[in-house]
C-alpha cells in the first residue's frame, strides 16, 4: 500500500503504465489524422543543408536555427563552400543560437570530411553519418528519415517525454524509447510517426502542462493525471 502524501505537500505523480500493444496503432493513426502534412520544421534545400541544420538544432529551437541558417545557407550551401567560409565565417551567422562556437567548428569539419571522404555528398549510412563531427544517433536518424526516406525514429526531448507519459513506449533513456517505438509501431507508419510524435509533443503534450483536453489520442493515452480543460 502506498503512503499518503504528507499534509501540505503535493502528491507525487503516478507512474504511467505501458499502453497495450493493440492500442499503439490507433493511437498513432489518430496523430496521423491530426497532422496530415507533418514535416520537419527546419528549413533546408538538400541533404547537406538538412544535416547542418540538425547539427545546429541541438539545444536550440527550430525557429532560431532557421533564422541563423537563412544567411548561412545563402553564403554556403555546399560542403566545399562551407569549408571556404571557415569557422569564423560560420560563427558570424550562428551566434544567436546556443553553443555556437563548438557548432561552427563541427560544421566546418564535417563539411571538410564530406568533401575529402564522400565526394561532397551526405552518406545514407548510419555509421558514416555518426563518424562526422557533431553527429550523434539522433541527428543521423533525422537525416536518414527526412533526407533518405528510411524508417528511423529520432527521439528528442518531446518524443522521450511523450513515449513515457502516454505509455506508448516507456523507457529510461532515449535509446530505450527509440527501440520501443520501432518495435511497437507498425512498419508502414514508422517513418512518418517521427513527425507526428514530435509535433504532438511540441504543441499538445507539452512539458509543463499537457493540453489533454484537446488531444486527439487521449482515449488510448495511459497518463493517469490528465489535465482538465481551462475554465
Amino acid at each position: 500500500m502506498s503512503k499518503p502524501a504528507a499534509p501540505g505537500k503535493p502528491r507525487p505523480p503516478r507512474k504511467t503504465p505501458a499502453m497495450p500493444r493493440a492500442e499503439v496503432e490507433p493511437f498513432i493513426r489518430a496523430l496521423a489524422a491530426a497532422y496530415p502534412d507533418a514535416r520537419s520544421e527546419l528549413d533546408y534545400s538538400s541533404p547537406y543543408t538538412l544535416l547542418v541544420a540538425v547539427v545546429l538544432s541541438a539545444q536550440a529551437t527550430d525557429a532560431g536555427v532557421n533564422r541563423a541558417t537563412a544567411g548561412l545557407f545563402r553564403a554556403a550551401a555546399t560542403p566545399a563552400a562551407m569549408v571556404a567560409l571557415g569557422v569564423d565565417g560560420v560563427a558570424h551567422h550562428i551566434r544567436s543560437i546556443g553553443l555556437w562556437q563548438g557548432k561552427a567548428k563541427n560544421v566546418v569539419e564535417l563539411s571538410r570530411r564530406l568533401v575529402e571522404h564522400h565526394g561532397g555528398e551526405v552518406p545514407a549510412e548510419r555509421a558514416a553519418l555518426e563518424a562526422l563531427p557533431g553527429v550523434g544517433r539522433k541527428t543521423a536518424n533525422v537525416v536518414l528519415n527526412v533526407a533518405f526516406g528510411q524508417a528511423t525514429m529520432a527521439v528528442d526531448t518531446h518524443i522521450f517525454r511523450l513515449g513515457n507519459r502516454t505509455g506508448v513506449a516507456p523507457g529510461k533513456n532515449e535509446r530505450a524509447v527509440e527501440d520501443a517505438l520501432v518495435k511497437r509501431i507498425p512498419p508502414a507508419l514508422l517513418r512518418d510517426a517521427h513527425h507526428w510524435l514530435i509535433l504532438h509533443g511540441r504543441y499538445v503534450c507539452k512539458a509543463r502542462k499537457p493540453e489533454c483536453w484537446r488531444c486527439v489520442a487521449a482515449q488510448w493515452c495511459r497518463f493517469p493525471d490528465k489535465s482538465p480543460p481551462p475554465r
